[in-house]
């Protein structure tokens, strides 16, 4: 099974031996690989809907891992008991859905050893939920692909003697494991932030009323955050 960047970026966040849950697994891609790679003893393909699941069950089928990979329907990981799994894999939803699958399941979340988690949107959002409920980073990575950038992240869920984490404003927006390891990646994408943003503030200082004067006061503290991520390649 040959993976797209993103995905395989994802999967290498899985840690060998898991049993593995993948929440929205569309078309199973992701389980037969960690079968056919044998990261995974076993894996819980999971999918609120019932068209994905059926072309999962073909794939599935097609490379003959139906006693390893165990089809659920499931709105997020309402379907999975406690125990039943190590580690999850939330990839390719929103922020606001992946926080939600994680509050709705909070039992389930706290009993899992990690979460692959790799939001599309909302990125910041996510993290300041981690970071509130006393979840652990433990990596962070982004690809770029087809022009368009995938940050992820593994954590490990709370425990009652985790201390909570504090980041700053920026670590938070751009990732505090991908700043300190100054990632490439990032250091593209904070390039790609800091020139559109004081491209828009250059387009908006030519212009006149509230609106626009809101705008530019907006985004020059987003630009000042940029910078300030940038700041770290600069060590």
């Amino acid at each position: 099974m040959e993976l797209s960047k993103r995905m395989q970026a994802v999967a290498d966040f899985v840690t060998a031996g898991y049993i593995t849950a993948d929440i929205g697994t569309d078309h199973a891609y992701i389980p037969i690989y960690l079968i056919e790679q044998n990261i995974s003893p076993k894996v819980f393909a999971m999918d609120i809907n019932e068209g994905p699941l059926l072309r999962a069950r073909e794939h599935v089928s097609a490379y003959g891992y139906e006693k390893k990979i165990i089809l659920r329907q499931s709105d997020g990981m309402k379907a999975l008991e406690e125990g039943e799994a190590q580690s999850i894999v939330i990839a390719g939803m929103g922020g606001g859905l992946v926080v939600k699958i994680l509050s709705d399941s909070w039992k389930v979340t706290c009993s899992l050893k990690e979460c692959v988690l790799q939001p599309q949107s909302e990125i910041a959002k996510v993290r300041t939920f981690l970071l509130e409920h006393g979840f652990s980073f433990v990596d962070e990575s982004m690809v770029l692909e087809d022009g368009k950038f995938y940050p992820m992240m593994k954590v490990v869920p709370p425990s009652k003697v985790h201390p909570s984490e504090e980041w700053t404003k920026c670590q938070i927006r751009y990732g505090k494991l991908l700043l300190e390891s100054k990632h490439p990646v990032l250091k593209l994408f904070l390039e790609k932030e800091i020139a559109v943003k004081e491209g828009l503030i250059n387009k908006l200082k030519k212009q006149a009323g509230e609106y626009a004067n809101q705008r530019i006061k907006e985004l020059t503290e987003e630009l000042k955050l940029a910078r300030e991520g940038m700041s770290y390649y600069d060590l």
